[in-house]
């Protein structure tokens, strides 16, 4: 468990204390004998760390929109797939104050530092991957969820050659399931 406190008397130390609460998950705030108390959990401060150390991987500056979904997609430490809408909620439900288009704009950064994949389904849902390991997908129609298949059974004999001036950069495999 952590604690981090300041003077209710000092403004600095009232901002830093609420820049913190902001930035972290599961926190509980009091007051107690003049003082600014937020207290965390191991769990919140490990999941806030993990967020933070993989931003870092990438070089993305950790900003308090930034470390807040980082924290939610890895914090765990596992690989999910989520849509902009899912996380959204996620975070909202956490208390985390971030817009559907800060979430939009975050999952594009992840992307493009590498930290996470887009998979289109019918050209127009995105859902977005923490596991950046090359696999298929099992899109569940009626749930319209995503989740990993076995990369070990999918065997693809041949893909058709690139037209010229051009080279393959990656396949996606996604297997669309519907229930009997």
């Amino acid at each position: 468990m952590c604690l981090i406190h300041a003077s209710s008397t000092g403004l600095r130390g009232r901002a830093r204390a609420a820049r913190v609460a902001d930035m972290l998950s599961e926190i509980e705030i009091g007051r107690a004998e003049g003082h600014i108390c937020c207290v965390m959990t191991q769990a919140s401060l490990s999941s806030a760390r993990r967020g933070a150390d993989w931003l870092a991987t990438a070089g993305l500056r950790p900003t308090r929109q930034r470390l807040a979904l980082a924290a939610l997609l890895v914090g765990d430490g596992q690989d999910r797939h989520v849509t902009a809408e899912s996380l959204f909620e996620a975070a909202a439900a956490a208390g985390h104050k971030v817009s559907l288009a800060t979430v939009y704009n975050t999952l594009a950064a992840f992307c493009a530092a590498g930290l996470m994949r887009e998979i289109t389904v019918d050209g127009s849902k995105s859902y977005f991957d923490t596991d950046m390991t090359d696999h298929p997908h099992f899109y569940w129609e009626e749930e319209a969820r995503l989740s990993d298949a076995p990369a070990e059974q999918l065997e693809i004999a041949r893909l058709p050659s690139a037209p010229e001036g051009a080279e393959i950069a990656k396949v996606d495999v996604v297997i669309r399931l519907r229930r009997r």
